[in-house]
């Protein structure tokens, strides 16, 4: 075959400096195409059409060059239409037809399994011979990229059929994480002496994790959006993991430079609280515990989904009123948002339900007033701890039934010992925990010994 391309490039010097080359017939439906390089050939039965579609005696026919300039990272291609020597065509292909399809040697391009992801929308994982890749399809809401990582094992020769955004040696011995939410994922994978490094120590609330800190074992970072580099220098983390609102994150562009590989985690784009909670698996692919983070995740949706059908058990279904105002204007739920599908999930009727988006709602007081005055509950009123600190805020909250009956729930009260709310840090990650908070709040008799994890009543 080597003589044949050598003739080939002979009689068309321009293909010379090329890595592959395609013909394609534009006399006949038969062969639609043959290349040489980095697709398949034809087949040897495939032949007869050729012959068929433009006779086995003709001299000469006109046929599409497609010529590959560089690697198949950087080809370029180049067709060319010209008169060319049909027994030169036909030798080209009497010779490949009689032998395999050419195949990439290459392990690289060849997907082994693909991750099964059940509810999160936002990342994929995808395993290879020899390594494996994490994609982040949406890493802040409307973003038009995508981000893809390379895992490979120290010592393994990394693929280069592809740039990626990062390349990350296992295993991961030490990490840097940006969010709150990424605390419990290490903890239940049993990896949380790996976190050397955080913004804002003060918003951690979990007990294992401060007793690190305190140990000077986690060292503090500064704020999220002006991360200390120096400090992030010095510890030289395997990976730092952060999240990002938009795609001008100036800190990410700072730690790049510095060579420490930034990986992006968007459990916070998810809509659905299961799909936040399967987010552990993205930490399980990084730590090499894949099989412990299914695990994980399994029982999570397993008690969410039972505690969903004990809901569904009850016979009536409460109003519920959620948010609370600032600065006059009143803040709430979208009826996507997970929020919202917790109180559904629960067998709550939340009164915004029927509202699109997956974010907030800006009302104003009237509104939600002529809306709501009568709702069965109130879950979730903003940062308030009690309802006198809400009657000193705004006299009009009395005026609601569910204030009037003490019927307010908060998640606010329940914080680490240096004011970081447990709710923000773990809910995301435990919306069975969640769920059947709200199951005792709307229907008590449903989970009579059951004690709030995250929820208590205003007094």
């Amino acid at each position: 075959m080597a003589g044949l391309l050598a003739l080939l490039c002979s009689t068309f010097p321009c293909a010379a400096a090329h890595s592959g080359f395609e013909v394609l017939n534009d006399h006949t439906k038969g062969v639609t195409d043959y290349s040489c390089g980095y697709s398949f050939g034809i087949t040897p039965n495939s032949l007869l059409s050729v012959f068929s579609g433009i006779g086995w005696y003709a001299p000469k026919f006109t046929a599409k060059i497609r010529l590959y300039f560089g690697s198949p990272t950087t080809q370029k291609l180049l067709f060319l239409n010209m008169r060319i020597p049909f027994f030169l065509i036909f030798l080209i292909l009497v010779y490949a037809s009689c032998k395999e399809p050419k195949r990439t040697s290459s392990s690289e391009e060849q997907v082994i399994r693909f991750e099964e992801l059940k509810h999160a929308k936002g990342f994929s994982i995808s395993h290879f011979e020899g390594y494996k890749t994490v994609t982040i399809t949406n890493p802040w809401p409307g973003a038009e990229e995508e981000f893809t990582y390379l895992l490979s094992e120290k010592g393994t020769k990394a693929p280069t059929s592809r740039e990626y955004d990062a390349i990350i040696e296992l295993p991961i011995t030490s990490i840097v994480v940006t969010s709150t939410t990424h605390i419990p994922s290490l903890e239940m994978l049993d990896v949380s002496s790996a976190l050397v490094g955080f913004p804002n120590l003060n918003y951690i609330s979990s007990e294992a994790t401060r007793k690190r800190i305190d140990a000077g074992a986690i060292k503090e970072l500064g704020k999220n959006e002006a991360i200390n580099t120096e400090v992030l220098i010095d510890l030289n983390p395997d990976v730092v993991v952060t999240f990002a609102v938009d795609g001008g994150n100036k800190t990410v562009d700072a730690i790049e430079k510095t060579g420490i590989p930034v990986l992006y985690n968007a459990d916070w784009t998810e809509t659905t609280p299961l799909g936040k909670a399967e987010w552990i698996k993205f930490f399980g692919v990084l730590f090499g515990k894949e099989k412990r983070a299914d695990s994980i995740f399994n029982e999570i949706e397993s008690n969410y989904l039972a505690a969903k059908e004990l809901a569904g058990s009850a016979v009536e279904k409460p109003t519920v009123l959620s948010g609370a105002m600032y600065q006059d204007v009143w803040y709430l739920p979208q009826g996507d948002s997970w929020a919202a599908q917790l109180i559904e999930d629960a067998h709550g009727e939340y009164l915004w339900h029927d509202s699109e988006g997956t974010g907030s709602i800006s009302l104003n007081l009237e509104a939600v007033l002529e809306k709501a005055q009568h709702a069965d509950y109130w879950i979730g009123p903003g940062q308030f701890t009690g309802l006198q600190q809400m009657l000193e805020k705004h006299s009009v909250y009395a005026e609601f039934e569910a204030f009037q009956q003490k019927k307010v729930y908060s998640f606010t009260t329940n914080k680490g010992a240096t004011g970081g709310v447990l709710y923000y840090e773990l809910a995301p990650n435990r919306p069975d925990l969640v769920l059947q908070d709200m199951i005792k709040i709307l229907h008590p008799n449903l989970l009579p010994e059951y004690e709030f994890y995250f929820f208590n009543k205003l007094e």
